[in-house]
């Protein structure tokens, strides 16, 4: 059941940081419906796929949801959405708020349908401002947010965008997490309310939490950024075999790894004494500790290391996380039988509960694989409104 069961959410969402977000509440118990147009979800058709309908990232960004098809730009979608709408706890979309207008699904009109809606609009840019109609996509708003300009600063590749959808996935919890607290309200008040969750300023405020720095004054007292983070040579270590992460993060982590530096002259080296002066002084530092650690293979210093309690994780790629031992041992990894992708890999809650432990309910839909089955639940027969 999840702790959310009993909640109805429409899912009109597409790509990535929607459907994750609401993935997020379909595995806690949400019933999510996913309200595709006839042509589908665009990323269905991004990646490999055993079925030409259901890439890697469709796959996993819209299971524990039931998927329907509806034709919104037709009367007859149209109403049978507002029907749906009647019987649901939230609505959540994707899509500029002028084009919901457009298609006569803008908050007034949800709200006619049912005062206790919640109306999440997953935007790009916060609708008061001179980027409100622009398109938004995760790259742009790393670039919006400084992402690629911190990475040039912090090496001499240039600017480059992280590779992951970190904007998609970082908001798209935002968006769970404004949902679930405007339902708290709605049960509190009665009243629904309209949501906007705008990805540039979500974004914003996460990069300048770490990086405002000085500029956090006025005047500013420096130029911004968190000199840790924009270290040139953070990065993983090379070992003797391979790479390692290690994070040498306090005094205590210092004088611990001191005795294993075998002969390294770094004991009455006083820039790295303190915290703050291996802060200033970090390209020399992850030289220095780049040289001990090369001298050793992984192995070696994984134990030396998890003795000591200095903090440091293996560098995986794709195919070695797949074998992490943690991983292992949690039951991170699940197969399950997919109707149309057959074998799949997939990935559990990372979350425990003691009390009422949720697990995805169903694998992702197939287009417009339960469409009679929720119409038939408001009193609509057949495929009403799908085409």
């Amino acid at each position: 059941m999840g702790p959310l069961a009993g909640l109805r959410i429409l899912d009109l969402t597409t790509v990535v940081m929607g459907p994750y977000a609401t993935s997020v509440l379909g595995d806690l118990g949400a019933d999510v419906i996913k309200v595709e147009a006839p042509g589908g979800d665009p990323i269905r058709r991004v990646g490999p796929s055993r079925s030409g309908a259901m890439g890697p990232m469709f796959l996993h960004a819209n299971r524990s949801k039931r998927g329907i098809v509806l034709d919104l730009k037709t009367a007859a979608g149209r109403d049978a959405l507002l029907r749906l709408a009647a019987t649901a706890d939230a609505l959540v979309h994707n899509l500029r708020p002028r084009a919901m207008e457009r298609l006569g699904l803008g908050y007034a009109a949800l709200a006619e349908a049912n005062p206790r809606i919640v109306y999440a609009n997953a935007c790009g840019y916060g609708q008061d401002g001179p980027y409100a109609d622009r398109p938004a996509y995760d790259d742009l708003v790393q670039g919006a947010c400084g992402i690629p300009a911190l990475m040039a600063r912090s090496g001499d590749d240039g600017p480059r965008y992280a590779p992951v959808n970190i904007a998609d996935r970082a908001v798209g919890l935002h968006l769970a997490i404004a949902l679930l607290a405007a339902l708290r309200h709605r049960d509190r008040t009665g009243q629904g309310q309209s949501v906007e969750v705008p990805m540039f300023e979500t974004m914003a405020s996460l990069v300048l939490g770490d990086h405002l720095g000085g500029l956090s004054h006025l005047p500013p007292s420096d130029e911004g950024g968190y000199a840790r983070l924009l270290a040139p040579m953070r990065r993983p270590y090379a070992t003797a075999d391979g790479h390692l992460c290690v994070l040498i993060y306090d005094d205590r982590h210092w004088r611990a790894f001191l005795p294993l530096a075998r002969g390294a002259a770094l004991e009455g080296d006083e820039r790295f004494a303190t915290q703050r002066g291996r802060t200033a002084h970090s390209t020399a530092f992850h030289q220095a500790v780049g040289e001990v650690l090369a001298t050793r293979r992984t192995a070696e210093w994984t134990d030396l290391l998890g003795a000591a309690d200095i903090p440091f994780a293996p560098m995986h790629d794709l195919n070695t996380i797949l074998d992490d031992p943690h991983l292992t041992a949690v039951g991170f990894f699940e197969t399950s039988q997919h109707p149309s992708e057959g074998a799949v890999r997939s990935m559990r809650l990372p979350t425990r509960w003691s009390g009422s432990p949720p697990s995805p309910a169903l694998p992702a839909p197939g287009l417009g694989e339960h469409t009679e089955e929720v119409l038939s639940e408001i009193g609509l027969g057949g495929r009403e409104g799908t085409a």
